[in-house]
């Protein structure tokens, strides 16, 4: 399976929904749009997850970089895990709470919470 990545504006926040597979060969795509946006000067940054279905270590590498370029440049970068996966796990949630790394980012259920679109936006989902 490939991987897609696609671009929207939501107010002051740049979305960038994925889908498919994060992997070795697909991840860089995503890395290469968050350097775009950054170049851009764009400081806030959603990633959309929730179509992601496969994670393997690269892709989380990639996430984890793209923390790091967010606080560098001052920005903010949310991550939208489906609301199922507090309950199931969706395999992304999975993945990163295996590794202990999903207390670094700030996860939210959906694209308007991520965005501050509801009161739910208040409170990130917890680990």
């Amino acid at each position: 399976m490939s991987l897609k990545v696609c671009e929207e504006a939501r107010g002051e926040w740049t979305v960038l929904r994925v889908s498919g597979e994060m992997d070795l060969v697909t991840s860089p795509a995503v890395r290469q749009h968050v350097h775009d946006a950054v170049a851009e000067g764009r400081r806030s940054l959603v990633l959309d997850l929730s179509e992601v279905l496969f994670c393997d270590s690269s892709g989380v590498g990639v996430l984890i970089a793209s923390r790091r370029l967010m606080r560098s440049c001052a920005g903010r970068l949310r991550l939208i895990l489906p609301a199922r996966g507090a309950e199931d796990g969706s395999h992304v949630n999975r993945v990163l709470a295996a590794l202990g790394v999903r207390r670094l980012f700030d996860c939210y259920p959906d694209l308007p919470a991520a965005t501050g679109e509801t009161a739910r936006a208040a409170r990130p989902l917890s680990a």
